[in-house]
């Protein structure tokens, strides 16, 4: 069964749904003021990994990430730059997007503007007011966190001596900065703002992931992931303002990927080691490359990002392509030998173990890389059969379920088809029918089925 480090208990945990098999997910998605840099895709790779696991070993996901499309740097950047605020997000919105499918990032199955949800976050403020935990100055709402007397339980700080009535208006604070937070924002000149019940202005950062959360995966859910960076201030003012709204506990679990440093150092403009996606492709980089070397390392232990890390990626990618290209020539219909069926559900086995093991993706790679040197072994010595072939690449193509960094399946063209029957025909000709055969078995392998008639051979596409 798969385990979780849970943030909340700092403890491996089983997880165990609230209903059977079906898993309810939150991430944080980006902050769209600029594009995703490598650190925040290390994040974002690792939650798809996680969702893709979650389907492999059988779970029904409910994938819910939001897109924070107001926040203080989105309305200083597009106040600087004179671009209304919509077109403004919307541009780095697409960009994100576009990045993602780059990295192989399966869409979320609900990705919420924030702004397409006031109503939902007033609604969540004034549940907090009847409540009494909030307190208004100068038209903005703060949330009394001294009124909750579990504040710092996910961060496992100790906020005994708090100043009461110490507040904050930016969206982000440093960890020592342990003051009541804005929920609501009074509306401020020249700014974009919503005109509510709770007057003029606009949402806190914080409210609006419990809003959106709880609006499409209930008032308890059970996974909800961000980097490290979020669990203060941000994942813990989620859990005050929510559990205090709802009276019920927010989340099961909480999944926090460790950071990514570049060459040894963090990363930072100032360095000059700071890279987004489009930085590393402008520079050849393969997204599949980076993808896996974003995966290698457990997510909750540091990455270094270096290039020889990036080098390194790129080898294992092409030990992959070859070890898919060799055994797709090999591969044919027959069975695959007992003892090799065997290895393949050992490594299955030894696979399934290291990734049940709280995402242990290192560990997971280990296993599958071995089983490719064995079987690439076995092939040279001629040991391998076309059924061993076959099973072989289809179990490391179950694997790139989870990780998706293989070569992509290319469907043959028909031009294609005709030339591999042509070359067939040939090989009948001159009486080589091993040859004829392992053509038609290669075709069958890829999807083509061949028919001998009178009047020819005719194919067709299995589906």
């Amino acid at each position: 069964m798969l385990r979780l480090h849970n943030t909340l208990t700092r403890a491996e945990e089983q997880l165990q749904p609230a209903e059977d098999m079906l898993v309810r997910l939150y991430t944080c998605g980006p902050t769209v003021y600029d594009y995703a840099h490598i650190g925040n895709f290390r994040t974002f790779v690792f939650q798809d990994l996680l969702c893709r696991y979650l389907r492999y070993r059988g779970y029904q996901v409910r994938h819910v990430m939001n897109i924070t499309d107001v926040d203080d740097r989105i309305i200083q950047n597009s106040k600087a730059l004179g671009i209304p605020l919509k077109e403004y997000t919307t541009r780095y919105t697409e960009a994100f997007l576009e990045d993602s499918r780059k990295l192989r990032i399966l869409p979320p199955d609900i990705m919420p503007l924030a702004t397409d949800h006031i109503p939902e976050m007033v609604q969540l403020i004034r549940r907090l007011e009847e409540k009494g935990y909030t307190y208004r100055r100068d038209g903005s709402i703060y949330f009394s966190i001294s009124r909750f007397p579990e504040y710092g339980k996910l961060s496992k700080q100790d906020f005994s001596g708090i100043q009461p009535g110490a507040r904050v208006d930016a969206d982000r604070y440093e960890k020592d900065e342990a003051r009541d937070f804005v929920l609501w924002k009074a509306a401020k000149e020249g700014e974009d703002f919503w005109e509510t019940e709770l007057g003029p202005g606009r949402p806190g950062w914080h409210i609006e992931c419990s809003a959106m959360s709880m609006k499409y995966l209930g008032e308890t859910f059970d996974i909800h992931c961000g980097g490290v960076d979020l669990i203060f201030p941000h994942h813990e003012n989620e859990i005050a303002q929510s559990e205090c709204a709802t009276e019920k506990p927010f989340v099961r679990y909480w999944v926090h990927p460790e950071f990514l440093i570049v060459e040894g150092e963090k990363m930072s403009k100032s360095l000059g080691n700071f890279f987004t996606l489009r930085d590393l492709l402008a520079k050849e980089h393969r997204p599949e490359a980076i993808r896996y070397l974003l995966l290698s390392v457990h997510y909750r232990k540091q990455l270094n990002f270096t290039a020889d890390g990036l080098h390194q990626a790129h080898s294992a990618l092409n030990r992959l392509e070859n070890f898919s290209l060799r055994m797709s020539e090999k591969a044919d219909s027959s069975d695959p030998c007992p003892s090799f069926f065997e290895q393949v559900r050992l490594a299955r086995e030894k696979f399934i173990e290291a990734m049940d093991d709280d995402l242990n993706t290192s560990a997971a790679l280990g296993v599958l890389f071995e089983f490719v040197s064995t079987t690439f072994k076995m092939l040279d010595q001629g040991s391998l059969s076309g059924g061993d072939a076959r099973t072989a690449l289809g179990f490391a193509r179950e694997a790139d379920q989870v990780f998706d960094v293989m070569p992509e399946q290319q469907t043959l063209l028909d031009s294609q088809i005709h030339q591999k029957i042509e070359e067939r025909l040939a090989a009948r000709r001159r009486r080589d029918f091993a040859e004829a055969d392992r053509i038609r078995d290669w075709l069958l392998s890829q999807g083509i089925q061949l028919e001998d008639t009178r009047e020819g051979t005719r194919w067709k596409r299995l589906h």
